[in-house]
């Protein structure tokens, strides 16, 4: 075992990275190891999480945020509840005006939306949701007692939940995740949905309407009740509608202002990769790239970064769904792993989220493990061919070496390069043909993937592409593995073209390797291969058997057997890779997140963007800005 560098070594590093710097920024770099470099950072570290930090349970935060949804979930209902209505109208008709009477029911409702959106704050241990969380709590107590509202074990129980947020006030220390203004949208369209549904139920409950009223009038009458106007419906008595007239203009008031403070607050970028810190990760490989085939993956745009002190190693990473989720090896001196790995769980502790990484070495999960009291899975293997034993002769060669005869018989045509020997008209040409292949418009990948095509300094990626009589059919893209390897990014054709296709470009990039300066090639990683492989033979245990048969029957949907039959092709050696996670209990989130930054996992949104494409409207804005050019000339 090495000696480990006892700068990079230590439990508390002093300092730490968190996002990229400003692309635009001219700073002189100065690179891992020199005595100027000093990682970015934005001045918030002093604050540092203690050890025991990342080894404090959920419990508590976890009982809190539900009680607090429980109360808020009680607020509302209570107010929308008919026997609410006149209990509080009788208690106050004497020594209240009816208006007074509105603004309590009205306030009960906004602290009750807001005890729900604060819920899984509370459950994240964020430090604003608890400091809002004590305010409402008090508010609402004080409601309750002022008011006589006859809730007694509502009283009781925010009087717990409240002593309970003050006496554990140290378990909710995280800070705010990274934001964009986009997150307005979402709160925007769950406030709507909110309005309505409490709307709704008020009227579809409410005793004493002036007549029938239809779905639709009740609907109407809520959607002009929001905007602060009178609807169809009418109540018997007045202090019913006025208590509902006030209860919806005070909802859809509430709503503008959260969606406006979030569009107007200062937005943090979401995982963007600043140029100094996409430098210094380069310096990083060329030293120290050859050990890790995923390494140059770590470049993709949507990543942050953390340092270990002295700058000799970091961790890219993303966060997704509260799980910072890193993915294959720490890059830069092994010696220095330990020193990143701390800063990278630091980071996680103080802000509350669950750390994992996906897809590192056997030594890299190893350390992981070590340093951070984890716990490593294998999750699968990575083909890596070796260009000088590679050969297509052989029986086990056969399905190769008919494919790639059958496709050149048929007239295609490959082509290797480098991508710095491709003009940049070329790759966008290539870039946008390949692009009308594709059957979705989302992008998989994230630990196997760099997300583009041609960008600033992948001047040494690779490109195959095979076309067929001029036109391109297929192509293969490749990142750097040290000075001498490839590891495969992107791989795509067109369905239309002939069937082996990505076989031949595999086996035209292995025969041009050799002039490019590369000994070996990274392919696919196939997910729990071990398990498919061994469950088909003669032997297997029942479990085995099942197991397999788990994985073949999800297949349907991913591509597991599919990928691990396709690499198993080229009889490649199979280097296992680990997932690395805190706990068991962590596992199925983590999955989850796993899948969604992989994007197997879409979530439904509105593509605001493609929308606009469809209607046209990008053409109109154009004109637009034609019209002002010509009118200011």
């Amino acid at each position: 075992m090495k000696e480990y560098d006892s700068a990079d070594a230590r439990v508390h590093p002093p300092t730490v990275t968190l996002t990229g710097g400003d692309p635009s920024s001219g700073d002189q770099h100065a690179g891992p190891g020199d005595p100027a470099f000093r990682p970015d950072h934005d001045g918030r570290d002093a604050d540092r999480p203690c050890a025991d930090r990342r080894n404090l349970r959920n419990t508590v935060p976890n009982v809190v945020g539900l009680f607090c949804m429980l109360i808020g979930l009680s607020d509302i209902i209570s107010v929308i509840s008919p026997d609410w209505q006149e209990r509080l109208r009788r208690m106050h008709a004497a020594v209240l005006p009816g208006t007074m009477t509105a603004l309590t029911g009205t306030a009960l409702v906004i602290i009750g939306l807001l005890l729900l959106m604060l819920s899984h704050g509370l459950r994240r241990r964020k430090r604003r949701a608890w400091q809002a969380a004590v305010v409402l709590l008090a508010f609402n107590i004080g409601i309750h007692l002022l008011h006589g509202l006859g809730h007694v074990w509502i009283v009781v129980v925010s009087l717990i939940v409240l002593g309970a947020l003050l006496y554990f006030n140290d378990h909710f220390y995280a800070r705010g995740d990274p934001r964009t203004r986009w997150r307005g949208w979402a709160v925007f369209c769950g406030l709507a949905v909110a309005d309505l549904a409490i709307g709704l139920a008020y009227i579809l409950l409410a005793r004493g309407l002036a007549a029938n009223y239809s779905f639709t009038q009740r609907l109407q009458d809520v959607l002009y009740g929001l905007v602060g106007m009178s609807g169809p419906v009418h109540f018997v008595p007045d202090s019913r509608g006025d208590l509902f007239g006030l209860l919806t203009t005070a909802l859809g008031l509430f709503t503008v202002v959260m969606t406006g403070y979030l569009f107007l607050r200062p937005a943090e970028p979401m995982g963007r990769l600043g140029q100094r810190d996409a430098t210094s990760i380069r310096d990083l490989l060329s030293r120290y790239g050859e050990r890790d085939s995923l390494g140059y993956f770590a470049l993709r745009n949507d990543k942050n970064v953390v340092w270990s002190p002295t700058g000799k190693s970091c961790i890219c990473y993303r966060v997704v769904s509260g799980v910072m989720l890193a993915s294959a090896d720490p890059i830069g001196d092994p010696e220095a792993w330990p020193g990143a790995i701390s800063a990278f769980l630091d980071e996680a502790a103080n802000h509350a989220w669950v750390p994992a990484v996906m897809g590192c070495s056997e030594l890299g999960a190893e350390i992981w493990c070590r340093e951070g009291c984890m716990t490593a899975l294998e999750l699968g293997d990575e083909a890596i061919v070796g260009v000088a034993d590679f050969s297509l002769a052989g029986r086990q060669m056969r399905n190769v070496r008919q494919m790639v005869s059958r496709v050149g018989r048929q007239g295609y045509v490959a082509e290797v390069r480098r991508l710095g020997d491709v003009s940049p008209q070329e790759i966008e040409n290539i870039v946008r043909q390949a692009d009308s292949w594709r059957g979705s418009p989302t992008e998989r990948g994230f630990s196997m993937a760099l997300g583009r095509v041609g960008g600033p300094g992948d001047e040494d990626c690779v490109l195959a592409t095979a076309t067929e009589n001029g036109v391109l059919r297929a192509l293969l893209h490749f990142v750097p593995w040290g000075s001498d390897g490839l590891s495969l990014d992107l791989m795509r054709r067109d369905r239309s073209s002939q069937p082996g296709l990505n076989d031949f470009l595999i086996v035209e990039a292995i025969k041009a390797a050799p002039t490019l300066g590369v000994k070996r090639l990274s392919l696919n990683f196939a997910v729990f291969r071990a398990a498919l492989e061994r469950g088909e033979k003669i032997g297997a245990g029942p479990v085995l058997r099942a197991w397999r048969s788990l994985l073949v029957f999800a297949s349907r949907w991913f591509q597991i057997e599919s990928l691990y039959k396709f690499n198993a092709k080229f009889c490649p050696v199979w280097q296992p890779r680990f997932f690395v996670f805190p706990s068991t209990r962590d596992a199925p989130r983590i999955a989850l997140a796993a899948l969604e930054a992989e994007a197997f996992l879409v979530w439904p949104r509105l593509e605001l963007r493609r929308m606009a494409r469809k209607l046209g409207l990008g053409k109109l804005r154009r004109r637009l800005q034609r019209w002002s050019r010509r009118s200011a000339a």
